[in-house]
């Protein structure tokens, strides 16, 4: 029996939190199942009766093989001394560390963080639709840019027709004649097509605003209170809205319509017959006539360049909401919730700590146990024997090889034919009066009762 030693005492701590190692397992296996219940109740579907009884079943499960597995690995890692056998172990216990967190650790994350998870995916989807809008909107609103352009024909073939309708300046002649007629109409194809471009504006206008409605609908959903699964439901519906939103912005937009009408301003220009009183008027009219058409074939190419650029911009494909368990969102946005996941994981794998203790302190117990096993089998006998020869040792002078063997031989544990022939110690007298004893001491004999109790 171990005496007042280091190992003595690594024994009896051990002994001591023994019933402390299984309690926290036991804690731990429990906690680990709650969680796992709450996060395999949102995987299923069906009644309620049967989603309650099909998690408990599985939380259950995984509450006795956590508790089992770590037993086992409790028991056993910190017995095994070889170095074979103990990597073994290691890799077996890697093997169901994994298995625990495939089985149980995911969902435990979805239980603490199943929720915020949900949120963000709804977050993250809306600065999608955000962006969606805003492109829609900004390729509608593109074809605005052609109005400018528009407006300055118009102007110019106006100006133009009042010049030579009070000033003559095209023709030299005053009036309104062909040419008049001409730009006149050139005029108001352009101012036409400027006003479409303007209507198109206030439209545009109008289903941004509708959109933003949506947009403001869904932040406030993300941001209220509350279950999550609700919110969703309503988050869908607002999608859905603000998806036809899109949609109609982007056939909203008059780039388009404004490049056939500048295909037309050029392969549907139909001179008019020039009407001069002489023939130097008709030839005059006939040349500006000419320069008209050449100006109008420069302004539609210049419009149709300027509406391909506008069509060849990217349309904004729908958006499709998907919804997501919360399972599913803690997998999806592990990355922002890595404190729930360490949380998660660490319920189930915190006896790994445990079991790393055990198996240092049986190392350190079995060290201290080895470096006593000579002390513990000694007996009182040889103990004694070993002191008088260390006092002769000191008070005579150097042994010789012969006497280091008899000493050797003295230390060796007597045998039957030995104890026979070794005669019976002197009797030592202790004190002088009347009341002096004398107690004679055989240390050449072993007895049973030498060894030092255990």
């Amino acid at each position: 029996m171990l005496v007042n030693t280091n190992a003595r005492r690594l024994s009896d701590t051990l002994k001591g939190v023994e019933t402390m190692t299984r309690f926290a397992l036991a804690v731990l296996a429990l906690a680990s199942g709650v969680y796992t219940y709450l996060g395999v109740r949102s995987l299923l579907d069906g009644s309620a009766t049967f989603v309650f009884f099909a998690a408990i079943i599985y939380s259950a499960a995984v509450s006795v093989a956590i508790y089992a597995f770590w037993t086992f690995m409790m028991r056993f890692v910190p017995l095994v001394i070889s170095g074979m056998q103990r990597v073994a172990l290691f890799l077996t216990m890697t093997i169901g560390a994994l298995m625990i967190v495939a089985m149980s650790s995911w969902l435990n994350a979805a239980a603490l963080a199943g929720s915020a998870a949900l949120e963000q995916h709804l977050a993250v989807t809306l600065e999608g639709y955000v962006a969606d809008l805003d492109a829609a909107h900004g390729n509608a609103l593109s074809a605005q840019s052609l109005l400018p352009d528009v407006q300055r024909a118009s102007e110019r073939f106006a100006r133009l027709a009042e010049d030579e309708r009070v000033n003559g300046a095209l023709t030299g002649t005053t009036g309104s004649g062909s040419v008049v007629q001409l730009l006149t109409q050139m005029s108001a194809q352009m101012t036409e097509l400027g006003s479409t471009i303007t209507r198109s504006r206030e439209q545009v206008a109008s289903l941004y605003e509708q959109g933003s409605t949506h947009l403001q609908q869904m932040r406030e959903l993300v941001s209220a209170s509350g279950e999550v699964a609700p919110r969703a439901d309503r988050f869908a519906a607002e999608v859905v809205a603000l998806n036809a939103v899109i949609s109609a912005l982007q056939e909203t937009g008059v780039a388009p319509s404004v490049k056939r009408a500048a295909q037309d301003l050029s392969l549907g220009f139909i001179a008019p017959v020039a009407d001069g009183r002489d023939a130097g008027l008709v030839v005059r009219q006939d040349q500006v006539i000419d320069n008209v058409r050449n100006s109008v074939a420069a302004q539609s190419t210049a419009l149709s360049a300027a509406a391909d650029e506008i069509l060849a911009e990217p349309r904004v494909e729908p958006r499709r909401f998907v919804p997501l368990s919360s399972a599913e969102a803690v997998l999806r946005y592990w990355s922002d919730f890595v404190p729930s996941w360490a949380g998660a994981i660490s319920i189930d794998l915190l006896p790994v700590v445990l079991v790393l203790v055990l198996m240092v302190v049986n190392d350190a117990l079995r060290q201290e146990s080895r470096s006593l096993a000579a002390a513990e089998t000694m007996s009182a006998a040889e103990l004694l024997r070993a002191m008088a020869i260390y006092r002769q040792m000191r008070a005579g002078p150097e042994p010789t090889e012969g006497e280091l063997d008899a000493a050797e031989a003295a230390l060796k544990p007597p045998t039957a034919e030995t104890q026979a022939q070794e005669p019976d110690p002197p009797a030592v007298a202790s004190g002088s009066g009347a009341d002096a004893t004398v107690t004679p001491l055989d240390v050449g004999r072993k007895r049973g009762s030498d060894t030092p109790g255990r």
